[in-house]
């Protein structure tokens, strides 16, 4: 098998070498977040809503999220590992000298669980109407989604399966395999979705449903998980024994919730979005 006839992946992950704490990664992470803020104040300002608002959002969201994500990682990967070892959980360790480590391991499902969390905080302290920032934040969670999976191909991690097509990439930091890019797939599909989702948004039918446009942009991610998950190597030992690996069984309940939604939407009689009440966030 001759390797040089596949894309050769070589990044390094920090962005300036010898560098620690500068990396590809948390720089796709801050390019993601600024991203989808920016798509959301133009939903704000087209709707004539305050910025301080959406930066108050904004700011339990990025809480929710992050912490969500960690957790989720410990607790649906490598439960009895951060059991032995707590101290792991923290970004940094002090044994045997301080070291900054960053949040090594996050899952997404554990980011989306912290972020509705994080919503459901905000929407009962201001009283906005809550498929009303499902609907928008579906949109800007995708091309959030699109940049994390960038950053993990940055990272040489969540790589493929072992295949043979001509776009198989050789992560040469972790084998001399050529695999299938998952994690571009992925960021691919995610980015696909953002469109697909601000194209929809202008339709006088998501005009008319709440709780749609989260519907179908809900069923959409976790579908494309779902599918995703056949091309990739396991995460956690564990999965070998699995029919479903772990983020396939995760996205299975949330793939039901946002056909729900999004049936249950399309049924309900048509309302504007001047009926939305937004009113308190003015």
């Amino acid at each position: 098998m001759n390797i040089l006839s596949y894309i050769i992946w070589n990044v390094d992950p920090r962005i300036i070498p010898g560098l620690e704490y500068f990396r590809w990664y948390g720089l796709f992470w801050a390019l993601g977040i600024v991203s989808a803020y920016q798509v959301m104040l133009t939903f704000y300002k087209k709707e004539g809503l305050l910025q301080a608002d959406l930066d108050r959002l904004t700011t339990y969201l990025i809480i929710g999220i992050l912490v969500g994500a960690r957790l989720g990682h410990i607790l649906f990967y490598d439960p009895v590992y951060y059991w032995e070892n707590p101290m792991e959980i923290l970004p940094f360790r002090i044994n045997p000298s301080f070291e900054f480590t960053g949040l090594a391991g996050l899952a997404s499902h554990g980011g989306v669980l912290g972020a509705f969390l994080a919503l459901f905080l905000y929407i009962k302290k201001y009283k906005i109407s809550l498929l009303w920032a499902l609907d928008r934040l579906a949109i800007a969670a995708s091309l959030l989604g699109s940049f994390i999976r960038f950053g993990n191909l940055m990272n040489s991690e969540i790589i493929g399966v072992q295949s043979s097509v001509p776009w198989a990439f050789v992560f040469t930091r972790v084998d001399q395999v050529p695999r299938h890019p998952a994690q571009l797939y992925e960021a691919l599909f995610y980015f696909l979705i953002f469109i697909l989702l601000l194209f929809f948004k202008r339709s006088e039918v998501a005009q008319n449903h709440k709780g749609l446009l989260f519907g179908a942009g809900f069923t959409l991610i976790f579908v494309q998980r779902f599918l995703v998950e056949f091309f990739k190597e396991d995460q956690v030992a564990f999965e070998a024994g699995l029919i479903l690996n772990m983020g396939q069984l995760l996205s299975i309940p949330l793939i039901i919730i946002g056909t729900i939604i999004f049936s249950r939407s399309l049924m309900r009689p048509s309302e504007t979005d001047a009926e939305y009440d937004t009113s308190t966030l003015n």
